[in-house]
């Protein structure tokens, strides 16, 4: 199995004829995912060929749906449309949205993530690399060939330190692995992923990726105490950051010693998780955990 995305997926890809939108709907198709087709209502009608793949243009998500069935749809709008464009899926009753952009006004994430939970849509992102279940689908913008299928759940604020990861952990292989996104607010949370993954009975380790900033990763470690019984293993990044400083992600934002990546440490550890300074280490922490039988 898989969490939210499986080889049954059926894939839109809204801004699909833009110069991002193609390169990633090329590299998905590659993958093997399903993509069905593309929206953007200036070119509605279309088809696009991806290496004798064709791949229809829609005028609107709804339109796309009714004619593929597709249950998924990727953002690679910009900042200025993806309101528009999350709003438009979420009101034509998608499943989900996953939103690539970077920079979208947290206002307009607040509007169109109030909309979404209303419709019954779960969106990931904003400004996240999307997710991918390796070997059954992709969506977004995680390389498909640096891991395997496996049973490690992966959940992560940051795409550099899921591919990191993944690489790190290739032989091992995932069910599913997520990049949330590091926007101070986002659609799915550490949370929402660490309760698809304890119902998941493919995925037997979790690994959680965090950063400094915020309390997102203090309320995952209480959630993991009361509610997760798999073993989970952890990295924050930002050890080394200063204090009251953005560093990256716009969320990432230091006052005092709330947010720190040792108070997150500490907290993790303290649901018992083990925690690692670097990717390494936290990948050698999984291979113990999984050695070990725990």
């Amino acid at each position: 199995m898989a969490i939210h995305l499986t080889k049954e997926s059926k894939i839109l890809v809204q801004g699909m004829t833009g110069g991002e939108g193609m390169k990633h709907t090329r590299r998905m198709l590659a993958a093997g995912t399903n993509v069905v087709g593309g929206v953007n209502p200036r070119k509605a009608g279309r088809t696009v060929d991806f290496h004798d793949r064709p791949v229809p243009v829609f005028g609107s998500v709804a339109e796309g749906m009714d004619a593929t069935g597709a249950d998924v749809t990727v953002v690679f709008v910009p900042p200025a449309f993806t309101k528009g464009a999350v709003t438009e899926a979420a009101d034509a009753g998608i499943g989900l949205a996953v939103v690539i952009t970077e920079g979208v006004p947290v206002h307009d994430s607040v509007a169109f993530l109030d909309r979404a939970r209303k419709r019954g849509t779960r969106v990931i992102g904003p400004n996240c690399p999307g997710l991918i279940s390796p070997g059954q689908s992709g969506a977004g913008i995680i390389p498909a060939d640096i891991a395997k299928p496996g049973r490690i759940g992966l959940v992560s604020k940051s795409g550099t330190l899921t591919y990191q990861l993944m690489y790190e952990l290739r032989d091992i292989g995932f069910s599913t692995c997520v990049g949330i996104g590091g926007d101070p607010v986002v659609g799915t949370t550490h949370i929402d992923c660490l309760t698809a993954f304890q119902e998941d009975p493919e995925t037997d380790l979790i690994v959680l990726i965090g950063e400094i900033g915020g309390d997102a990763e203090e309320r995952a470690a209480a959630y993991i105490r009361d509610h997760v019984t798999k073993p989970v293993v952890g990295y924050i990044a930002g050890f080394t950051a200063p204090e009251g400083r953005t560093m990256g992600h716009a969320g990432a934002i230091v006052s005092g010693s709330s947010g720190t990546a040792r108070a997150k440490q500490q907290a993790l550890e303290a649901a018992g998780v083990r925690v690692g300074r670097t990717p390494t280490e936290t990948a050698r922490h999984v291979l113990a955990v999984l050695d070990s039988g725990a």
